[in-house]
């Protein structure tokens, strides 16, 4: 969610810390996506942190100048160490009660999908307990697919040795990876980019028909999409995944 979407939606978004070659930049903020690409494709060093607790507690106090309660949704728990920090401060006797730390196992794009969500909440009357409750309960309801373009990421990241990378190169390997509810696993190895777009597509059906369809069958159900492509690549992938499931709307985020 961009600050100026944010504004729009009367919400308050903490934009995440990440050092390229040792300086400091924040997403949205003091740096773009595109000179984000820019500077990651010419091979700089990449890390990312989690705000610090002044950050958090600066946005936490801009916050309650206008609210009773926040509800505060950090990044999952089972990917960064943000939850169980934000979670320790909000015991403090100036945030207890008042702030509201919700583990609901999102990131990317079902995020944005859940705060719109905890807006419609908050229309229909629902107290932030309440709701932290609901989205809690909710975070085993999704699924996220991955399809990779390069292995040259995941071989810098340390999840693939460097032999690995050669060989997948070679071979046009290209791996459609699995998130459910912050773990991250590799699901199937396919020959070739088009390949790894069918087997998303394939999976997602097969969740359609098992897992989620009494939510599909009760119209209770988001199709989400998220691209770090070219806008030309995006549009292509967000049709193809429209022309999949008729009738669905498909939400969709740049990474």
């Amino acid at each position: 969610i961009s600050q100026e979407e944010a504004e729009n939606l009367g919400i308050f978004v903490l934009p995440m810390p990440f050092y390229i070659d040792g300086e400091c930049f924040y997403e949205g903020v003091t740096l773009s996506k595109e000179e984000f690409f820019e500077r990651q494709e010419a091979g700089a060093e990449i890390a990312t942190s989690q705000p610090s607790p002044a950050e958090v507690m600066g946005i936490w106090e801009q916050a309650l100048l206008e609210f009773e309660q926040i509800l505060y949704m950090p990044l999952s728990s089972g990917l960064s160490g943000s939850y169980a920090t934000a979670a320790a401060m909000a015991q403090d006797e100036k945030y207890a009660g008042r702030v509201i730390v919700v583990d609901h196992g999102q990131v990317a794009t079902p995020l944005h999908q859940m705060v719109l969500d905890t807006l419609e909440l908050i229309e229909v009357g629902r107290s932030a307990k309440e709701i932290k409750t609901i989205l809690e309960e909710a975070r085993n309801h999704m699924m996220i697919y991955i399809g990779v373009q390069t292995l040259e990421y995941l071989k810098r990241g340390g999840r693939i040795t460097p032999a690995a990378a050669a060989l997948g190169s070679v071979f046009h390997i290209k791996p459609v990876l699995r998130l459910d509810v912050g773990k991250l696993d590799s699901y199937k190895k396919c020959h070739g980019f088009i390949k790894a777009r069918k087997t998303m597509l394939e999976a997602m059906r097969h969740d359609f028909e098992t897992r989620f369809h009494d939510a599909y069958e009760m119209g209770a159900l988001h199709l989400l999409a998220a691209s770090s492509g070219t806008e030309e690549e995006t549009k292509e992938w967000v049709k193809e995944v429209e022309d999949a499931f008729p009738g669905m709307h498909v939400m969709c985020d740049y990474l």
